[in-house]
């Protein structure tokens, strides 16, 4: 089952986060995500909303996201994005 993981980001650190980001998609590609959204400019609609950043990332199910996030690879560049900003990560199960 497609998963979803959420992520919502405050930054402290741009820099860090800079490098992070530089480096994601190379990372990312050697698995089977995909890319949905990337937005520091979200439009709210309903509630309040005071962080910087949410992205929106989709897998063919968790097991993939795990392998994706769990990796050494993920790992070494995931310190600058902790570095660089706080973050909520949800995964969300999709819909069948």
């Amino acid at each position: 089952m497609t998963v979803y993981a959420l992520a919502q980001l405050s930054m402290k650190n741009r820099d860090a986060y800079d490098r992070y980001q530089a480096r994601f998609m190379d990372v990312f590609r050697r698995f089977r995500g995909r890319l949905l959204a990337a937005d520091e400019h979200p439009c709210v609609l309903e509630g309040s909303w005071d962080l910087d950043k949410v992205v929106l990332m989709s897998f063919p199910d968790e097991s993939t996201f795990r392998e994706w996030h769990n990796s050494p690879a993920y790992q070494e560049i995931a310190k600058d994005r902790k570095e660089g900003a706080d973050a909520t990560v949800l995964l969300i199960n999709g819909s069948s």
